[in-house]
């Protein structure tokens, strides 16, 4: 800038006009800008409402990124009703090690005593066994006919028709695919590398189709036992079959887990499901395809109580809803607490209408109040009132439905491995397999051995 001081003065006048013009110029396009971008985001909010309104009145999608989970103070560790430290196993080979002679002077030894254990757990390496039956067919003299080995009976217990695959690895095949969720690329990667056999994808997925046609029956019994079920637990998560949108719905025991696919999410396929036979009790979250059931119902608290703490965390600066929050929340602990106690029919019976007087005393006064934050939940609980205490008068039932959750989630992992089925012959296979794992596994069987069993028993 130190040529400024050449200019004279008209020259410097010139310039600051120059400068001030510039400056006014500046400014009108920094406010036209601003202007074009305040039409925009008020564009942005229009657009944003219409995607609401054609996605059911649901928010905007965010841009996805899951907070920091927060680093609480850890209190005094718990103390352990029992030892889980490792336990010896049962040992299949014992293997001594010793020195045989002094590394000092030579002398031989002999004797001694066991100083400390070493256990190692591995698995041998094993190839594929591959077995020729041979059906040798002989000549009776006498009768003057020949005779051979029939093969359904000789080999009933070895391989399924004229199948190729032995019965164990079939089993092994159907457990990998639907237990461990492996994709059936992978599983052919798996058997060729532990065992040295060669399958093709295609025959792995026809091991798992035959598996679950030979478990049908099996699987029609389970859905049997489901309709008999003093209480059963519903859910429903979705599932893609062929890049189209479906559902697979789960009904859940403490003895069985039961799997269908459909592509509707309607209540036609609960009452399908259920049936006319079934009358216990049906634990569900808010969901309408369940209201159509006449029976005895219990609602999710579980998913009340994510709601109500959703609720406490849009409002932070709203005391009142989280004194409101507390004080339902107070009701439901007092309730459970009732279950706990070894009260009379009757009694548990009043203690259901005071917990449901109750709770209709703090929702009254924001039903249908527009402007109170309370007023969805209050109207639901209003709404299902006489159905949220079902578990004070009958202590069987559970107030949450963390069966049916747990249920479901193995579903979820594998859709998000695979996307879904292709076919409507893949979504009922799924269904089947996983019904028929799941409740070994919740049996406490083991699956392999179960399956094992089953195929045998169904192809005779």
């Amino acid at each position: 800038m130190s040529g400024l001081d050449d200019l004279t003065r008209e020259e410097l006048k010139a310039l600051v006009l120059k400068f001030h013009e510039t400056a006014q110029i500046q400014q009108r396009e920094i406010a036209e800008l601003k202007a074009i971008a305040a039409r925009q985001s008020e564009r942005i909010r229009e657009l944003e409402e219409e995607v609401a309104r054609l996605r059911g009145g649901k928010p905007p999608l965010e841009f996805c990124v899951k907070p920091n989970v927060s680093k609480n103070e850890k209190g005094p560790r718990k103390k352990r009703k029992q030892s889980f430290a490792r336990v010896n196993l049962v040992a299949t080979k014992v293997v001594c090690h010793c020195v045989d002679q002094c590394p000092d002077c030579g002398r031989n030894l002999d004797g001694g005593h066991v100083k400390w254990r070493h256990q190692v757990a591995d698995i041998p390496q094993v190839s594929v066994e591959v077995v020729d039956h041979l059906f040798v067919e002989r000549y009776c003299g006498v009768c003057g006919k020949r005779f051979s080995p029939d093969p359904a009976v000789v080999l009933a217990n070895v391989v399924v028709g004229k199948k190729r695959v032995g019965i164990r690895l079939m089993s092994v095949i159907a457990h990998l695919k639907t237990v461990c969720r492996v994709p059936i690329g992978q599983i052919k990667k798996l058997v060729e590398t532990l065992w040295g056999f060669k399958i093709s994808a295609g025959e792995i997925a026809e091991i798992c189709h035959d598996v679950a046609a030979l478990g049908e029956s099996v699987y029609d019994g389970l859905l049997g036992e489901v309709r008999g079920s003093p209480v059963v637990h519903a859910d429903e998560t979705g599932w893609r079959e062929d890049g189209i949108n479906g559902y697979i719905w789960s009904f859940s025991t403490p003895d069985v887990r039961y799997y269908t696919y459909r592509h509707s999410r309607g209540s036609v396929v609960a009452k399908e499901v259920l049936g006319e036979e079934f009358d216990g009790a049906l634990v569900a979250y808010f969901y309408a395809a369940y209201n159509f059931y006449e029976g005895i119902k219990q609602r999710c608290w579980v998913h009340l109580g994510r709601d109500l703490k959703t609720l406490v965390e849009k409002n932070p600066d709203l005391p009142k809803i989280a004194a409101w929050v507390d004080a339902v929340m107070d009701v439901y602990h007092r309730a459970k607490d009732s279950t706990k106690q070894d009260y009379t029919e009757l009694e548990r019976s009043r203690f259901k209408t005071i917990f449901e007087r109750e709770l209709l005393e703090l929702c009254q006064p924001y039903v249908k109040v527009r402007t109170a934050p309370e007023r969805i939940l209050a109207e639901r609980m209003t709404k299902f009132i006489g159905e949220l205490f079902s578990f004070v008068g009958n202590p069987k039932i559970p107030s949450e439905n963390n069966a049916a959750e747990r249920a479901v989630r193995p579903a979820v992992v594998a859709r998000k491995i695979s996307g879904g089925s292709r076919s409507a012959k893949g979504s009922k296979t799924c269904s089947t397999l996983r019904t028929l794992f799941e409740t070994w596994n919740l049996q406490g069987r083991n699956t392999i051995d179960a399956c094992q069993q089953m195929i045998v028993a169904s192809a005779q």
